[in-house]
């Protein structure tokens, strides 16, 4: 219980911090920036620097009586600067932008941790005439009738290998296309081609299970249609268990990777212009602009959403995976979120289907803080 709770504040308050935190570095950073590029520029033109006291914040400059720029006192400043101070200057600067994010805390705060009081049904046998609290105690048993489960193996390694394979091959779709769109020098067509790539992640669950229905039908089928016509047999795609995994990455890579290109797209449109001039002036290729500007300005945001994506290597679509279950795929189909939807809804087993909800978050947050470990042993990119 403790560990959930923890990966609950983690996952829910961490990216708020993060973003008070670079927002109160980020500003007290600009002027600094600003001045370096200011002192460069007229270290060039023979300008003498004093002449531009005006234009150039006093937080981060220390002047002699006319005005004169005596030393950058920027690093002397931040090195003394908490982290607290920090965040309080950026409070008092800001504050109706943290008037705005307050609703947006209370609504987490309502709905993800006041819900965590019920956890404990997770160690009781649960019955909703006696309460909660009222409810018998039965310690870890519910957790040992899961590991003892018959389908036990198959539902841990099936909806593992369901994100494994989805997060291999899924995961650098969105970069390469946004990489391609970055490349796209028309802007009309540059739109039209986003337009086109966002559209299918608003398509339902339901519909997007439909139309696999309709498309993969043996007998009307336009795919098994075309595979008649050029003297093959129908094949049942929906029905063979082969195929599950195959259509339920393939048909959510066609449906989100457009939609992931956001943020990526949005990494590349910061790089400075004058990067590719100087790289054009310097005769290099396409090719090589990318492996050398766009792919080193991605590795950052690649990195912090490859560990998260990691973290939920055992959470499934369990709408879509239910909805394409079928009697015949059932070896394959059967993952942890469809089992848990089955025992907890249907037979009401809701201490036992609990346990496996804090069981699953236990592992993500195993997960997320491994891999974090090791992206920041390798590189310097993690997210704490």
């Amino acid at each position: 219980m403790l560990l959930l709770i923890v990966y609950k504040i983690f996952d829910n308050i961490h990216w708020y911090t993060s973003m008070l935190i670079f927002s109160c570095e980020a500003s007290l950073s600009l002027d600094y920036l600003y001045y370096c590029k200011v002192k460069l520029k007229c270290n060039q033109i023979g300008l003498p620097l004093g002449n531009l006291n005006n234009q150039l914040s006093p937080l981060f400059f220390e002047r002699n009586d006319n005005g004169m720029i005596l030393k950058d006192a920027s690093m002397e400043r931040s090195a003394k600067t908490s982290l607290i101070q920090r965040i309080s200057l950026a409070v008092k600067r800001d504050w109706q932008l943290y008037v705005l994010l307050l609703p947006a805390l209370g609504f987490i705060f309502v709905f993800c941790y006041l819900p965590l009081y019920g956890i404990q049904i997770s160690f009781r046998d649960y019955k909703a005439v006696l309460g909660i609290t009222g409810s018998p105690w039965v310690g870890l048993k519910n957790f040992r009738d899961f590991f003892n489960a018959y389908y036990f193996k198959r539902l841990l390694s099936n909806t593992f290998l369901l994100n494994l394979y989805g997060l291999l091959w899924g995961f650098p779709v969105p970069i390469i296309m946004a990489i391609l769109l970055n490349q796209i020098e028309w802007p009309r067509f540059k739109k039209f081609t986003q337009t086109i790539i966002y559209v299918p992640h608003f398509i339902s669950t339901v519909v997007m299970a439909g139309i696999l229905y309709l498309f993969l039908s043996p007998d009307s089928g336009i795919v098994n249609t075309l595979i008649k016509t050029l003297g093959g047999k129908p094949v049942h795609f929906m029905i063979e268990p082969g195929w599950f995994r195959t259509l339920f990455i393939a048909s959510d890579i066609w449906q989100h990777a457009g939609w992931n290109t956001i943020l990526y797209i949005a990494a590349l449109t910061g790089i400075d212009p004058e990067l590719y001039e100087a790289a054009t002036i310097d005769g290099a290729t396409k090719l090589q602009k990318i492996r050398h500007i766009d792919i080193p300005h991605l590795v950052p945001i690649v990195v912090m959403m490859l560990i998260l994506s990691c973290g939920s290597l055992l959470v499934s679509n369990t709408d879509k995976a239910l909805l394409m279950q079928t009697p015949g795929n059932m070896v394959k189909s059967d993952i942890i979120g469809v089992y848990v939807y089955e025992m907890g809804l249907s037979k009401a087993q809701f201490s036992y289907t609990a346990a496996i909800g804090l069981f699953i978050n236990v592992i993500n947050f195993i997960m997320i803080i491994s891999v974090n470990w090791i992206s920041k042993r390798l590189g310097e990119t993690s997210l704490f």
